[in-house]
């Protein structure tokens, strides 16, 4: 049986690579996605969550518009590196498929209650605002949650938004420190994982050689989205962060990582945003996250590139 999971997301290029490989993975079933400013405001991220599933050929998939701020702080936005839409790099037309009425907070609570506890997990792409905002909204949803699966964080490659924070955390650390706190089940994929999985000009010319107009768009996205980190880091290729969210879940085999105590800093001017993991056991702090650090960066890419193929 297919696993049940939302999607919760502000795409962002590498947020389209997890969508597609979530619906191209028969092991999967997205029950639906809510879209959350993060990348770019909300506006524009529930459009795109709309484009990719159109460009996939999953309009039937329901698509939610959730929390256009953080919990506490002004939206903070990553157009520098995502373009102006979120997913420059290839033009898709504009959706047709409608956005539904209900609130992505709204349906997260609603549907968690609905399907039977431990069977629904939540993949979140970005700011965990959606997610903080359905637990404190609806505590009781939290014991039927089966795991959360979520791209944040750095411990041993710091930050990328700030020396000491990775994007996803910094836009709502308020809404992170909500989550970690939940006593849910939680895998986090970090910059540790990411920056390992470089889009390299091999494995682009393979994503481009399945020779479908969704590969072609593919390999649009990802020469548009490695430029910035090609030229921070000076490598061939950027790292493609969210899809780890989704492998992890279909070949967690892949990956590798140890159960950690994980808290979220709120206070500090210079460190905001930062996830402060006790990798080496040196508190007494409940451990209550699973943090990945190593990777198969060729197992994820032949992964990714086969589920795309089978797209027509």
């Amino acid at each position: 049986m297919a696993q049940k999971i939302i999607i919760d997301t502000d795409p962002g290029q590498d947020d389209a690579f997890a969508i597609l490989l979530a619906l191209a993975s028969p092991e999967l079933e997205v029950v639906g996605i809510t879209a959350v400013a993060g990348n770019v405001p909300l506006a524009l991220t529930e459009v795109n969550v709309r484009k990719i599933c159109e460009l996939a050929g999953r309009t039937d998939i329901p698509v939610f518009a959730g929390c256009d701020r953080p919990v506490q702080r002004p939206l903070r936005t990553a157009e520098h590196v995502h373009g102006a839409t979120g997913l420059d790099g290839a033009e898709l037309p504009d959706p047709v498929m409608k956005l539904q009425a209900q609130h992505g907070v709204d349906f997260i609570i609603e549907k968690v209650r609905s399907e039977r506890a431990g069977s629904v997990t939540l993949c979140t792409l970005g700011p965990l605002t959606n997610i903080a905002t359905a637990l404190t909204r609806a505590p009781d949803i939290a014991p039927r949650i089966r795991r959360i699966v979520a791209m944040g964080g750095g411990l041993f490659e710091g930050g990328n938004i700030t020396p000491a924070a990775e994007f996803n955390i910094w836009v709502d650390p308020e809404a992170a420190t909500i989550v970690m706190g939940a006593g849910i089940p939680l895998t986090i994929i970090p910059l540790d994982v990411t920056h390992k999985v470089l889009t390299t000009k091999e494995r682009i010319a393979a994503i481009r050689g399945i020779g479908t107009r969704l590969a072609e768009v593919s390999a649009g996205w990802l020469e548009f989205f490695e430029r910035f980190d090609e030229e921070k880091y000076g490598t061939d290729g950027g790292p493609l962060h969210d899809p780890n969210v989704i492998a992890w879940l279909l070949k967690p085999e892949l990956y590798d990582g140890r159960l950690c105590n994980v808290e979220i800093e709120t206070e500090s001017e210079l460190c905001v945003g930062m996830t402060v993991v006790d990798w080496w056991g040196v508190t007494a702090r409940e451990k209550n996250a699973t943090w990945i650090r190593d990777v198969d960066a060729d197992g994820f890419f032949a992964l990714l590139t086969e589920r795309l193929a089978k797209f027509g």
